[in-house]
């Protein structure tokens, strides 16, 4: 009796294929040869190789698919009407046709996408039509910087009444605006995002011990203005800082309680706390109107100027790359010093001296010299009694 030789198996990726044209799972397959879907799994990805009787059934498994395969295309194909078939060179253009169409779709998508400074084979567009050129980081940092940065120093120095301070503020506020400039740039108010920066620098209560900070600086010229200012620094600074973003700023309640990161009734009770004290110092400025006009007049009769952008920038990577390189340097010595703590180490127990104990009827040790007479004494006494052999080894109790 001669054995059929057992049929060669196909790549993974055909038993795989051979398995969906014939619209079966691997679990219905597993089932036909007699192992576990898993299994199944394991030999169409390739990371196993079936052997013995298994390799038998799951080859003679997939001949059959295969030869089902093979007949369903042949009935599908004998089954199509003469006018469904259509001559090679009807469906040549019929292909044509669709690939010029994906062209035409493939080519408006790249020239949206390629930027205006790339070239495209096609003609332009007209002026009216064509995209306006994105900004770069830096462009739009300038932008924002020079639509920002004038007002919001001189509103530093109404909540401050230093200017060198609201300067310092509002440039440092913008360092730290590009240094996270991807978040800024993202944020539904970078113009809000740079002020309350700005204003918590501002108010920072480190801001006493520094030097240049000690001591006030020039009033305002003009009486009616150092009053004004004199009344507002007498404010507690979140009366202050509400009382200048609502009647100075223009933002409503809501807004300036987003700001300040405060409630909105607590908003609202700072604000008539700020607007009483100064209409009690200032009858005239009761009207919150008036008040504004006067807020806007304090803060336009200081020649105040920001830094340029570019310097602003620039100074803002000097930092970066110095705390950068400041934290590079605190990692190398703490590493250093760990490494040099780990080489001199003990690296084993070493237990302590014990202290000395005293001994009764030994004299303590002198310097040099000849023995006084209880000295001698005691030595000829430890002399006479002296003994050989064990016992002068482990003494025996008398």
């Amino acid at each position: 009796m001669t054995q059929s030789p057992v049929p060669p198996l196909p790549p993974p990726k055909e038993r795989r294929r051979l398995r969906e044209a014939a619209s079966l799972t691997q679990a219905q397959v597993a089932a036909r040869v007699g192992v576990s879907r898993e299994t199944v799994r394991d030999w169409e990805n390739g990371r196993t190789t079936p052997r013995g009787r298994r390799r038998e059934a799951y080859a003679h498994v997939l001949v059959s698919l295969a030869e089902q395969t093979a007949e369903t295309t042949a009935e599908s194909t004998a089954k199509k009407s003469p006018e469904e078939t259509e001559p090679q060179e009807a469906t040549g253009g019929r292909d044509m046709t669709v690939g010029q169409g994906a062209r035409e779709r493939a080519e408006t998508a790249v020239r949206t996408a390629v930027p205006a400074a790339v070239p495209v084979e096609d003609p332009a567009p007209p002026p009216e039509a064509r995209p306006e050129r994105p900004l770069s980081p830096a462009q739009a940092f300038d932008a924002l910087y020079a639509f920002c940065a004038p007002a919001l120093v001189r509103q530093t120095y109404l909540l401050t009444g230093r200017r060198e301070l609201a300067r310092e503020s509002v440039e440092r506020a913008f360092e730290l605006a590009w240094q996270r400039w991807p978040e800024v740039a993202c944020d539904p108010d970078p113009a809000g995002w740079v002020r309350a920066t700005a204003y918590d620098f501002a108010l920072s209560p480190w801001h006493r011990f520094r030097p240049r900070y000690r001591h006030p600086e020039p009033p305002p010229s003009d009486a009616s203005d150092r009053a004004l200012l004199n009344v507002l620094l007498e404010l507690t600074p979140p009366q202050r800082r509400a009382l200048l973003l609502y009647d100075g700023v223009g933002l409503d309640l809501p807004e300036t309680a987003a700001e300040t990161e405060a409630t909105t009734p607590a908003t609202a009770n700072r604000l008539l706390n700020a607007r009483a004290a100064v209409a009690a110092r200032l009858p005239d400025l009761s009207d919150p109107t008036e008040l504004h006009h006067r807020l806007v007049e304090l803060a336009s009769t200081e020649r105040l100027r920001a830094a340029k952008p570019a310097v602003v920038r620039d100074g803002s990577e000097r930092r970066a790359r110095f705390w950068t390189r400041a934290a590079i340097a605190f990692t190398v010595a703490l590493i250093g010093t760990t490494a040099l703590t780990l080489r001199t180490a003990p690296t084993q127990y070493e237990p302590p001296v014990p202290p000395g104990e005293t001994v009764l009827g030994v004299p303590p040790r002198v310097a040099p010299g000849p023995l006084s007479e209880k000295e001698q004494k005691l030595r000829a006494k430890l002399r006479a009694k002296m003994q050989h052999g064990p016992e002068r080894l482990a003494p025996q109790p008398q």
